[in-house]
């Protein structure tokens, strides 16, 4: 049924792209309704294979969203990359030129993964008993979350680029509300939260700068490589909104639980590993060995005398001391927002490359050229310039998470026994692993992945 739901938003999608008659000539016919009722068989026993594969996920919007984002980016590859050529008799190019092509392919499966992970989460809560009601006070405080964080962000545009871009106010008012909907029911930490956020923002960034302006305006769908590139630099301002209405937003939670919660255990939910102190001392050493694996690209690339700009030097000894010292402050932000969340090499991994792609959106494309005198560097262009840091920043995320995991596994609790803390870090394991944080990992990826098919003339 879920499968339906989606194949059907789906199929519509299909009709305005023009991409229907590509599903016809797979059974070698020219009709059009027979075209749509071969993708909605598809899209039916693509939905069953969701169902499969999450059946044992908690059955709530708020995990299920970004699995079904991932499950429909992976049958884009699988289906219009690899498949659809086999069947009609082409051969498979995985390069960049294709991606480009099935572009408005990528961004209807992603609808379509999100559509029938909707519809998933809605079937099975509806037969789940003891579902929790709406809380009106959650979707106040995700609606002030947004307000906050699109002011922030407006007001730093205007004061850095001279942009006023009133509509993120309206943006951050609904995207706010959304998303205490989807997420507002459990409280989670500041590092899980920007990383949510991001990955909640470049589902915004697509409904609201891909979607609705054509649909409204023109009643299509301006999907094309050329129409994606046109709205880029509005996809850093959506990523950085969404990742400050999550931690706005769990901020806030933790205010509200420090002053009228009373049951004192609920007052840091989910916190386990090393002291502050202790962790802020892992974050600086693996921030530093982050840095060292950093500057292995940035030397070869000639971008530490760009760095060394920041305290008015021109020469590479500067320039690598002051991405030292960055490194060293970005690893402690690390190790205080991610605390507790790392526990096997996957998971710091995974949580360090989301934290590296966020710094890269957050530093080389936004605060480092205000820093030197400029404006934020958002357009294909300047992506396309800065893709150098993007692999430097992947690359320094990795080196931080996995150095940080094994430095944080080292530490216990010391009213637990070793053998109590394997425990409970086990137990967190798979409570991670059943919620969304390897899809919130791979989305990441995803839109990693996704930035050659955006520059690439």
């Amino acid at each position: 049924m879920s499968g339906l739901a989606g194949g059907l938003v789906f199929g519509v999608i299909m009709a305005l792209i023009g991409f229907l008659p590509t599903v016809a000539a797979i059974v070698r016919t020219d009709s059009i309704p027979l075209a749509f009722a071969v993708h909605m068989l598809f899209a039916a026993i693509i939905g069953a294979g969701f169902g499969v594969l999450v059946v044992r996920q908690r059955a709530q919007a708020r995990e299920l969203l970004f699995w079904g984002l991932v499950y429909g980016a992976l049958w884009w590859f699988l289906g219009p990359l690899t498949l659809l050529p086999i069947l009609l008799g082409r051969p498979v190019t995985w390069d960049v030129a294709s991606g480009q092509a099935l572009l408005p392919s990528l961004i209807g499966h992603l609808v379509y993964g999100a559509v029938t992970a909707a519809a998933f989460a809605f079937l099975r809560r509806s037969r789940t008993p003891g579902t929790r009601r709406l809380r009106v006070v959650s979707v106040m405080r995700g609606m002030t979350a947004g307000v906050l964080a699109a002011v922030v962000l407006v007001a730093a545009l205007r004061v850095m680029a001279e942009q006023v871009p009133y509509g993120l106010l309206v943006t951050g008012l609904l995207a706010g509300a959304g998303y205490a909907l989807l997420f507002g029911d459990r409280p989670e930490g500041t590092g899980p939260a920007l990383i949510r956020g991001m990955a909640y923002g470049f589902a915004w960034w697509i409904l609201v700068a891909l979607t609705v302006p054509s649909l409204v305006s023109e009643g299509t769908l301006r999907w094309s490589v050329a129409d994606v590139r046109a709205a880029v630099p509005q996809l850093p301002a959506h990523l950085l909104l969404g990742s400050g209405i999550a931690a706005t937003f769990t901020w806030l939670g933790g205010l509200g639980r420090a002053l009228f919660e009373d049951d004192v255990r609920r007052l840091h939910p989910g916190e386990s590993g090393p002291g502050r102190a202790r962790a802020a001392g892992y974050g600086a050493v693996a921030g530093l060995a982050g840095g060292l694996v950093f500057a292995l690209v940035l030397y070869p690339s000639g971008l530490l005398p760009t760095v060394a700009r920041l305290a008015r030097a021109t020469t590479v000894g500067p320039g690598l001391l002051v991405h030292l010292v960055i490194a060293l402050t970005v690893g402690i932000s690390y190790a205080i927002f991610f605390r507790g969340r790392s526990f096997d090499l996957t998971s710091g991994l995974g949580w360090g490359v989301s934290y590296g792609f966020l710094w890269w959106i957050l530093g080389a494309l936004t605060l480092a050229p205000v820093l030197l005198g400029g404006t934020p560097r958002w357009t294909a262009a300047d992506l396309a310039a800065a893709f150098p840091a993007l692999i430097g920043h992947l690359a320094y995320g990795a080196t931080l998470g996995a150095v940080y995991q094994r430095l944080e596994q080292r530490a216990s609790p010391w009213w637990l026994t070793r053998g109590q803390a394997e425990a409970e870090r086990r137990t967190s394991m798979r409570e991670q692993t059943l919620g969304s944080a390897p899809a919130l990992w791979t989305l990441v990826l995803l839109m990693a992945l996704t930035i050659p098919i955006l520059i690439t003339n």
